[in-house]
């Protein structure tokens, strides 16, 4: 392969620098995550109890939304190769702020997976995988600094939004929480994607990388540690989602009483950014497939650690800390896996290649591990099927790190 950089910058120059451009991306992450996403197990319980749907049926919408996005992610990745990034993600929060409106006036069950066809598209067009391929056109080679700044800011969507939707719920009902979402998309997600992401700056790149769309699925489909990440993310996400849809559930099950799981939950988010911090503070030089290889550790302990501590709160606090530590550097390798071990041509469709099994895997974990809890009657069948997961995550990945492309050696 050649060693242009994909993604070269045409003039002009973008208009704003670099910090500005990855705050106000980061806003949006914090506000889509916090949004589109950690909002729903919160919603399911009240959602249910109006509806009067079961578990698996009010689990089954977030099933449905997140197909949805599985099946935009290749599309919208190419579409954001082709430069369309600045189109692509305001039209996504301003989709999202007129979903969530429609969601708060809901008026029966029967609108509600169609309305999560919706938010899945919407999904697909502002969290990470399409934030990652906008940044990697405007840093090309220097992509890692771009998106690990990008992953502090996302981590604090759970810290940010769990406690505002829980006082929300608690103070007006989850209808109205919804239409204060909805706003919150406008204003903070659609504003700063059109503010930053400059329509000249993320033209089509001139054609000095000899692969893009489907020349480069074909390619990458040849490679052992293609697949090693596909099975190793596809894993993964499956397994987060089980967990972030269910942790809080799970453990109003074990006994603990609202307030104490929405302070463990909270300490998630804190934890994710500073396992990104550590990261970027220790291990900025080392390659991502060293730090993955650690990383993915983290998930089989976590598991291992919620078992075999004591019942209490400090024990919560250890499990949440870990888990969420892992999973805020899992994010950075998810991000920087494709250009650092494989290529750095047409990251939007590669990294959209990879996101359609892990995006349909987020979707079918949730239903999943409600309707294994619907079986059991607890959670400690999904808990075990969750670390079984985890296992199968490290393999992947360090099958991944065996044969992918050494650090620092041709695109």
């Amino acid at each position: 392969m050649t060693d242009a950089v994909a993604g070269a910058r045409p003039h002009p120059a973008p208009r704003v620098g670099r910090r500005p451009f990855i705050a106000a991306l980061g806003v949006g992450q914090i506000v889509s995550w916090g949004t589109l996403y950690y909002s729903f197990p919160l919603m399911a319980g009240p959602m249910a109890q109006e509806f009067g749907l079961s578990k698996p049926e009010v689990y089954g919408a977030a099933t449905v939304g997140l197909a949805a996005a599985s099946l935009a992610a290749y599309p919208v990745g190419a579409a954001i190769d082709r430069g369309h990034g600045r189109a692509v993600m305001a039209a996504g929060s301003g989709l999202a702020s007129l979903l969530l409106l429609v969601w708060a006036l809901l008026p029966a069950s029967w609108a509600l997976y169609p309305l999560f066809v919706g938010i899945g598209l919407a999904q697909a067009m502002t969290l990470y995988e399409p934030a990652f391929a906008v940044v990697a056109r405007r840093y090309g080679a220097g992509v890692r600094a771009g998106i690990t700044t990008l992953t502090l800011w996302g981590g604090f969507a759970s810290t940010v939004f769990v406690p505002v939707i829980q006082l929300l719920l608690d103070q007006v009902g989850w209808r109205p929480a919804l239409a204060v979402l909805a706003l919150a998309n406008l204003m903070f997600g659609m504003v700063p994607h059109l503010a930053v992401i400059d329509r000249g700056t993320d033209a089509p790149a001139p054609s000095t990388g000899p692969m893009a769309g489907r020349t480069a699925i074909g390619w990458a489909l040849r490679r052992p540690a293609f697949w090693g990440l596909l099975v190793a993310f596809t894993v993964y996400y499956g397994t987060f989602s089980a967990l972030t849809f269910h942790l809080y559930p799970l453990l109003i099950e074990r006994g603990f009483d609202a307030v104490t799981v929405v302070g463990a939950i909270a300490i998630i988010g804190p934890s994710q950014v500073a396992g990104r911090v550590a990261v970027w503070l220790f291990a900025a030089r080392r390659s991502i497939r060293a730090v993955g290889s650690i990383t993915v550790l983290g998930f089989p302990a976590a598991l291992l650690l919620f078992w075999a501590l004591p019942p209490g709160f400090v024990s919560l606090a250890v499990f949440a800390t870990v888990y969420g530590a892992a999973n805020g550097i899992m994010t950075i390798v998810r991000g920087l896996a494709v250009p650092e071990m494989l290529t750095r041509d047409a990251y939007g469709a590669i990294n959209g290649a990879l996101a359609v099994p892990a995006t349909a895997a987020k979707a079918a974990a949730p239903v999943l591990a409600a309707a294994l809890w619907a079986a059991t009657g607890s959670y400690d069948a999904v808990l075990t099927a969750a670390f079984a997961g985890s296992v199968v995550v490290v393999l992947g990945f360090w099958a991944a790190a065996l044969h992918g492309r050494p650090a620092g050696g041709v695109r």
